[in-house]
């Protein structure tokens, strides 16, 4: 991404790929975008559409098609001018793109910004595509006010913390699938396990939680919803096996009493009493949507949730060290108290 960083854009616009749209009818016909698209393509093209053409075929006046274009013309500023022989309007020079979203300066920031947060992942398979796609959203930005990408590239930075590896071939193969509903295969290794087991799914659900890709989906072979860290799988096939997604899956319902990635089926009142240094980072950021932060005079706060018990909030509590203890529940705290004990014996 180092070639964005040292291009200059200068726009205003947002250029996006040109898209051949069908005949609209109805409300969506009388959508100046929608007329605009059409009238893009058919100039493109060298159709020479006229006013009274288009009027008839977009179901609008003479005079809204007319502002259409003085729009496109004089707004735009796409080279649009009527030949007289032909009876009919043109570009009288290749335009690629119609300008179909106006941005503000800040929009174009928040984009570049998109860009950096991309960043995270450099040295994997998904740099070159996050690369070719910023580049050509760059190129498709025509001419207005200049913002300098390396400027932008000195102020602000991501720097994530072990980001994900998951493999772009896999990433493409099992997203395709998904949106194919075509079953899957794949070897599936467990960080308990030595080798791989292979799975049988019909794929749900990509998502990335905390930062890594998981694939979720029903496991034929266990006959429940499973998540699978793409990280974790390796030789997937499309089995080009198609099935019905069930119209009530709800990622919400299977992940919403979850802290993170790990499904849970109960949910338990979960209470942590953190001392004043973890309190007062702990409430700077939204950790569950089931969170409460009562603070004690001293500074301490107790903090409490209403997930299910599984490994990822148990590693996010032993993260938290001597700064946090478990109040309740009582299997919670003792698996816990387990863990700290097995850790400090490992320094004896």
């Amino acid at each position: 991404m180092s070639s964005i960083a040292s291009t200059r854009l200068r726009s205003t616009q947002f250029s996006g790929n040109s898209v051949k749209p069908s005949p609209r009818h109805g409300r969506a016909a009388r959508l100046p975008i929608y007329r605009m698209m059409q009238i893009h393509e058919l100039l493109k093209e060298r159709k020479f559409p006229n006013c009274q053409d288009l009027s008839k075929d977009m179901e609008v006046s003479y005079k809204t098609i007319q502002r259409d274009i003085d729009f496109m013309r004089d707004q735009l500023q796409l080279p649009i001018d009527y030949d007289t022989v032909r009876h009919g309007f043109h570009y009288t020079k290749e335009v690629r793109n119609l300008p179909t979203v106006a941005l503000q300066e800040g929009e174009i920031v928040a984009l570049l910004v998109a860009q950096k947060a991309a960043e995270q992942y450099r040295g994997t398979p998904f740099e070159k595509s996050l690369k070719s796609a910023f580049v050509r959203l760059a190129e498709g930005l025509p001419t207005r006010v200049e913002i300098s990408l390396r400027d932008l590239s000195a102020a602000i930075s991501f720097r994530p913390t072990g980001p994900s590896i998951c493999h772009l071939e896999s990433f493409q193969l099992l997203s395709t699938a998904l949106l194919n509903n075509q079953e899957v295969s794949f070897l599936y290794k467990k960080p308990t396990e030595g080798g791989g087991n292979e799975r049988r799914v019909q794929p749900y659900h990509l998502g990335c939680i905390g930062g890594v890709w998981y694939l979720i989906g029903l496991d034929l072979v266990r006959n429940s919803v499973r998540t699978f860290a793409l990280a974790r799988i390796s030789n997937p096939k499309n089995l080009k096996r198609r099935f019905i997604r069930p119209s009530n899956f709800s990622l919400d319902a299977l992940l919403g009493d979850s802290f993170s990635a790990f499904e849970s089926k109960k949910a338990e009142n979960v209470r942590i009493l953190l001392d004043p240094i973890a309190a007062a980072l702990a409430s700077e950021r939204r950790w569950h949507h089931s969170q409460k932060l009562t603070l004690r005079q001293d500074g301490s706060a107790e903090l409490s949730l209403k997930v299910g018990l599984a490994p990822d909030l148990q590693a996010w509590i032993l993260g938290w060290g001597p700064r946090a203890k478990v109040l309740a529940p009582l299997a919670l705290r003792n698996s816990i108290k387990a863990a700290l004990q097995k850790a400090v014996m490992q320094y004896r």
